[in-house]
């Protein structure tokens, strides 16, 4: 097991609330997984997701702002607007993999606690 030093340990609080800040809150990650299976419009992303227009909103402009997500404006009447995942986004996978297992691993022993 690696040796904790305060150092070590400053630099893993840092980046740990790095990683919270940019991906924190209740929703970043859950539209990182529903845009996983391509390109989504507004309302779609919205519906999948099952968040409000308005913090989807501040939520998308958090995550285009930190090179997450991608949003093009298409040409159409009325005009449509469609997010998609960047490749940076893709630094994300191992997180989302851990979180996954975690949350599988924890789910099943509340299941079986009950």
């Amino acid at each position: 097991m690696k040796n904790h030093t305060v150092e070590s340990c400053s630099k893993a609080k840092l980046a740990i609330r790095d990683t919270l800040d940019i991906v924190g809150g209740k929703w970043k990650l859950v539209l990182v997984t529903v845009l996983r299976s391509g390109k989504k419009g507004f309302n779609e992303l919205s519906r999948e997701a099952g968040i409000s227009p308005r913090i989807l909103s501040k939520e998308l402009q958090e995550m285009e702002m930190n090179g997450l997500v991608s949003r093009e404006v298409c040409n159409t009447k009325p005009v449509t607007v469609q997010y998609e995942l960047t490749d940076y986004s893709n630094t994300l996978n191992d997180v989302l993999k851990a979180m996954e297992k975690w949350g599988n691993q924890h789910r099943q022993k509340i299941i079986l606690r009950k």
